[in-house]
């Protein structure tokens, strides 16, 4: 019996054309799932599309077309990206599907039979873009709802709950006692956030709107967006429906992959349906962050339309290829942490690990091959003792690379592969195969260099083929390697090219990017799609233009030097009880460890912060704000909105580091 692999995205909600920060999530799937292909797991990798609710009813509605009209579209330009960034999905799955649509009404009842879902009234606050119901004291401090910071509207009608508190307790062990949750420093802020203040009953059906499944036992109830939704990871293997038959096969999922803003459903609300239920829980769930837009000043914002600062994955494939932009935005998020956009730190990730790094290693190693020996390696070679630390190297990466997958740790793996790329580039400095080429007696010694490099190339190859499944092929191609020669066996082993290979001199893999020239046309993209937005707006949405404060006095290098700002570590991070605009943040500092009170509630979340450095002001004579001692202040810049940015520094500073 063969080794089975399940993977899942999160179901899309159609909410108009993806951008790149859709990608993320899709693309880290498909590279796990297409690297345990390689590996020789039966892989099941599950993606769709969320299709109900009030909002897409209101916007088909605005539109003048059917509910499924207006989904239909959005699932088809879903789909074309899908294909277009090459992912490899078994399945895809919509909740309009009629089998998903049986099997949640099944669920339901099932549910309801058990005693877990009783008919009520629900009373409070919702926010229609995110679907979701809050108690007057999960809103933020602006009484906005708490995931997007958008209005709430009162809600008043009959509803059936779903109960939470029987399994608050396995809940908590869950987060807190196992390694279902990645990464796990999140567990505590979900367990003091949701658990600890006391799990309150789901509302799980509404009939307010009729876009949805209707609840089969009571038709005037159509079932909530999160037990429908959720659901689909099951229902996509056939449970309780005749469509499919893999439940047993693949059940539970080896990886559930979402990002941070969906990270309560997926990890309170997801095991509390499946302990219901009496069904296994999935092994893991992978939260990671968002791909923020990074602004001409340096500012960080979430990638949103209304902006302007949707990035096309369409148009950065065309103008970089498809596999570039997969790169790119892997190497550059780490599990958990947001990752910034902009075109420069684009622009210069491609020229620096894409062009000077592996392309170039490809592309020096073929033309010496062919420049020295007709394209074919004679069989007469000599040895040199630096080899063994080159293959060394070389046959490490399989099981670093490895690792990093099974833990989902992407960014990770790619850095794991690059190690062989410097390394190999570094080899070509020490052997100086240039110099072997001109003298014949040193031919047999260059032959040997050139081989090494060519295996090294293999085995680099090999492995990226799941993060740049189009690339890698021209790449074997140019270095004579066999589809027996690329497996993931034969990534674990040296010298399996043939004694004599033949290299074939092929185009640039990845040509070198003008940047001052390329960000100069992006940024007038970028601007035009901003001006575009802007004129769309009404006066009030356009806001004031951004006028910055007046400079303070003069003071010279003995004022400046009084201010000790160091570099810090949020360890933790949770609202201070008694205000709505202060944080409280547990800082590593390189010095034992401080306390700083900030009030910055208003724009950022604990979870935002947590993990991440960030720059304070380490010699503050100590304070109580609402009776909370602060020792020190956190550096922010104002936003043309009026608000405060955080400006964090480099992850790689140790803590402590001072500022200059």
């Amino acid at each position: 019996m063969s080794k089975t692999f399940y993977i899942t995205t999160p179901i899309y909600y159609p909410s108009g054309n993806p951008h790149i920060g859709h990608c993320y999530t899709t693309v880290a799937c498909d590279s796990i799932a297409r690297y345990k292909r390689m590996q020789g797991y039966d892989v099941m990798f599950l993606t769709g599309t969320d299709e109900h609710g009030q909002k897409i009813e209101e916007k088909a509605k605005e539109k003048g077309v059917t509910p499924k009209e207006y989904v239909d579209e959005i699932v088809a330009t879903f789909k074309k990206l899908w294909s277009y960034m090459n992912i490899s999905y078994d399945r895809y799955i919509r909740t309009t599907d009629d089998y998903h649509v049986e099997s949640v009404q099944k669920i339901f009842k099932d549910l309801y039979d058990r005693g877990y879902i009783y008919k009520g009234k629900y009373t409070g606050k919702y926010c229609t873009p995110c679907e979701s119901f809050w108690t007057e004291s999960q809103l933020d401090e602006n009484g906005c709802c708490p995931e997007c910071h958008r209005p709430v509207i009162e809600a008043s009608e009959e509803a059936y709950f779903f109960k939470m508190s029987p399994f608050a307790d396995r809940i908590e062990k869950l987060l807190l006692e196992t390694d279902y949750l990645r990464p796990k420093y999140r567990a505590q802020e979900l367990v003091n956030n949701f658990i600890k203040p006391g799990l309150e009953d789901l509302c799980v059906s509404r009939t307010s709107f009729t876009w949805g499944v209707p609840v089969s036992f009571d038709e005037k109830h159509v079932v909530y967006v999160w037990i429908d939704a959720l659901s689909n990871y099951i229902t996509a293997l056939g449970y309780d429906n005749s469509a499919y038959s893999d439940y047993g096969k693949y059940w539970p999922a080896d990886v559930h992959m979402v990002a941070k803003d969906i990270m309560r459903f997926h990890a309170i609300i997801w095991p509390a349906m499946l302990m219901a239920l009496e069904q296994p829980l999935p092994k893991h769930l992978a939260v990671h962050g968002w791909i923020t837009f990074l602004n001409k000043q340096g500012e960080a914002q979430k990638m949103s339309k209304s902006l302007g600062n949707v990035v096309d994955p369409f148009m950065l494939g065309e103008r970089y290829g498809v596999d570039t932009i997969r790169y790119h935005i892997l190497r550059e998020m780490a599990l958990g942490a947001d990752s910034a956009f902009s075109n420069e730190i684009m622009i210069n990730r491609i020229n620096s690990d894409l062009a000077n790094g592996f392309g170039n290693l490809v592309s020096r190693t073929v033309a010496m091959a062919d420049k020295y020996f007709g394209g074919t390696l004679p069989a007469d070679r000599e040895e040199g003792e630096i080899d063994k630390s080159l293959i060394d190297v070389v046959l490490a990466a399989r099981e670093k690379v490895d690792l990093c997958i099974d833990e989902t740790r992407l960014k990770n793996a790619l850095e794991e592969i690059f190690v062989v790329v410097d390394r190999a580039n570094k080899y070509i400095d020490e052997t100086e195969p240039w110099k072997l080429g001109k003298n014949e007696a040193d031919k047999p010694r260059l032959a040997a260099v050139l081989y090494n490099l060519l295996e090294a190339i293999r085995v680099i190859s090999t492995l990226l083929s799941p993060f740049m499944p189009a690339t890698m092929p021209k790449v074997w191609e140019q270095i004579g390697a066999s589809e027996a020669d690329v497996t993931y066996e034969a990534a674990g082993k040296f010298g399996v090219l043939p004694k004599d290979v033949t290299v074939h001199k092929g185009a640039i893999l990845f040509p070198r990017i003008d940047i001052d020239k390329e960000i100069e046309e992006l940024n007038a993209i970028i601007e035009k799609n901003m001006a575009d937005a802007k004129s769309h707006l009404s006066d009030s949405e356009k806001g004031e233009e951004f006028a910055p404060a007046e400079l303070a006095a003069e003071i010279g290098i003995e004022g400046f030097a009084k201010a000790d700002l160091r570099v810090a570590l949020v360890k933790e991070c949770e609202k201070v009880k008694k205000s709505k605009k202060l944080l409280c943040l547990q800082l590593d500092d390189g010095f034992g460890g401080r306390q700083v009170v900030s009030g910055i509630a208003e724009w950022y979340k604990p979870e935002d912060l947590i993990g991440r450095k960030i720059i304070i002001v380490a010699n503050l004579k100590p304070a109580k704000l609402c009776g909370v001692e602060s020792q020190g202040m956190i550096l922010a810049a104002d936003t043309p909105d009026g608000g405060a940015a955080v400006v964090f520094p480099d992850q790689s500073l140790p803590c402590g580091s001072k500022i200059r």
